[in-house]
């Protein structure tokens, strides 16, 4: 044999000794976990659908894993607070992070800076989808989208709309509404749903594109109005209440989606382990019948598929964020 092939034999059989090691490392990773508490960070202050939705599967997941799981609220910067905390975390599976899309999609972006990059954190699953409505403060001076548009182009630049915090899913859906629409709205950032809906129900912001979920009740009580819901068709619960396109707004189509995510390079079989908890979780009839109580669907899927959908909304809203003409703060 030729000391050319030897070598060549010598390479594959390193290489796939490495490959080998690396298996059975992430196996051993797996192997213990977890074995004392997880963290589990939120990206927006207490009281929205992501602070809600992480502390409902957080406590169906620590009774799947065996440990309890510790939910922390760290808001700011459109979640890019939260995020950066857990992206330069050890990634040992102990302290994941709760967010809505913007943390881990468009927030490059958005915000000057950013000291993390979305694209690397790990996906380890889908908590929740919720559709989206047009909140306004409870005494608007209109009843209809119609209305609302009227009124903006008779007072361009007067009216505002709150948001969760720059790029996320709020302000992008308001700016996707604006270019749509030709009216010039402020934009409020908030640290999150509930202090913008707080604003809402004081009237001190006039507009809110928010999950249904946290604005349904408000609705019913009188303390915010919906105009319309931001999905294709419309919302069983509020029947009622037209889409956006049925209002004349066509292509301003929105939902919320919540997720958890890891820190890079977190060993494929904990973030496995956390991703069939999770599953498991979206199963449970208590947890189903809690969602549909907050008209949201479970998400659940493997983490390659939670992969290629942050893929595909990256693209969307990033479109969204340069029609509009949107620069980072």
């Amino acid at each position: 044999m030729s000391g050319r092939a030897i070598s060549r034999r010598s390479a594959i059989a390193s290489a796939l000794g490495l490959v080998f090691a690396r298996g059975t490392a992430s196996a051993q990773d797996a192997a213990g976990f977890p074995s004392h508490p997880i963290r589990l960070i939120v990206s927006t202050a207490p009281g929205g659908g992501v602070d809600a939705f992480a502390r409902l599967v957080a406590a169906k997941m620590q009774t799947v894993l065996g440990q309890p799981i510790a939910v922390e609220n760290k808001a700011g910067a459109g979640g890019s607070f939260a995020a950066d905390l857990v992206y330069h975390a050890q990634p040992d599976g102990y302290i994941l992070l709760a967010s809505m899309p913007a943390p881990i999609t468009t927030n490059a972006l958005l915000i000057r800076g950013l000291n993390y990059d979305p694209a690397k954190l790990e996906p380890v699953a889908i908590m929740s989808h919720l559709p989206n409505v047009l909140l306004v403060r409870p005494d608007f001076p209109g009843k209809t989208v119609a209305d609302l548009i009227a009124y903006a182009k008779a007072n361009p630049g007067k009216l505002n709309f709150a948001s969760q915090g720059v790029g996320t899913t709020s302000h992008l859906t308001a700016e996707l509404f604006a270019s749509i629409t030709g009216v010039k709205l402020t934009h409020v950032p908030y640290k999150g749903t509930g202090p913008a809906l707080n604003d809402i129900i004081a009237s001190h912001v006039d507009l809110f594109f928010t999950e249904l979920s946290t604005s349904m009740q408000l609705h019913k009580a009188g303390k915010a109005r919906i105009l319309a819901v931001a999905t294709k068709q419309r919302v069983p619960a509020i029947a009622d209440i037209p889409t956006l396109d049925e209002a004349g707004v066509h292509g301003c189509e929105s939902d919320t989606w919540n997720a958890i995510t890891a820190p890079p390079k977190t060993p494929p079989a904990i973030i496995a382990k956390l991703n069939d908890a999770a599953n498991k979780v979206m199963q449970m009839p208590d947890l189903l019948a809690r969602y549909k109580a907050l008209n949201a669907t479970p998400g659940g899927g493997t983490p390659a598929e939670m992969a290629a959908f942050i893929k595909e909304e990256t693209r969307r809203w990033s479109a969204v964020i340069k029609n509009a003409g949107i620069q980072p703060e």
